[in-house]
């Protein structure tokens, strides 16, 4: 497998990509896991072989498992769909280092709010038409408006994992 990804416009494959996320809730003993439905993005990778994009989540399409818990995740306490729809990360820079681990820059934008993050992801499918990188990272949502904890049942961070698979545009 070639760790060279090809110059040019690339789409994501919504249909092979995931984003899921979890955190904990009821004083850290109940692990809540979602994932959200709606994926959209793509991105330009230069000649030298750095990149740029971004990636569009539909805050209205995530799913738990627990239909009166979306609803609530939905509402204004947390994401707030009906004023901010989306969830954006864009990609500033996204260069390839030592050996499949690109290291990525930019902001993620949550409830209309944005915060800048640097991650590490892994180039885990590289050929001439589909890449595919995955990415852990944790999130603080107090950073970004969500501060309901209702008795103090909210604890600790969020964690979001994603893999993203990107297929070639045609010329």
């Amino acid at each position: 497998m070639s760790t060279a990804v090809e110059a040019g416009t690339w789409q994501l494959d919504a249909t092979r990509s995931t984003v899921a996320f979890q955190a904990r809730s009821v004083w850290g003993l109940v692990l809540v896991k979602g994932t959200f439905a709606g994926v959209a993005g793509g991105g330009e990778v230069g000649a030298d072989g750095s990149a740029n994009g971004s990636i569009t989540l539909e805050a209205a399409s995530l799913d738990t498992g627990h239909t009166k818990r979306d609803i609530h995740l939905r509402s204004a306490d947390f994401f707030d769909v009906e004023r901010h729809p989306e969830i954006t990360f864009a990609v500033r820079s996204a260069k390839l280092e030592a050996g499949k681990t690109v290291k990525v820059v930019g902001q993620l934008t949550v409830r209309g709010i944005s915060r800048p993050q640097t991650l590490t992801a892994e180039l885990t499918e590289s050929a001439a038409d589909a890449v595919t990188l995955t990415v852990q990272f944790t999130a603080d949502r107090t950073e970004f408006g969500m501060t309901w904890n209702q008795m103090g049942m909210m604890r600790g961070l969020t964690t979001v994992t994603a893999s993203l698979r990107f297929v070639r545009s045609a010329a």
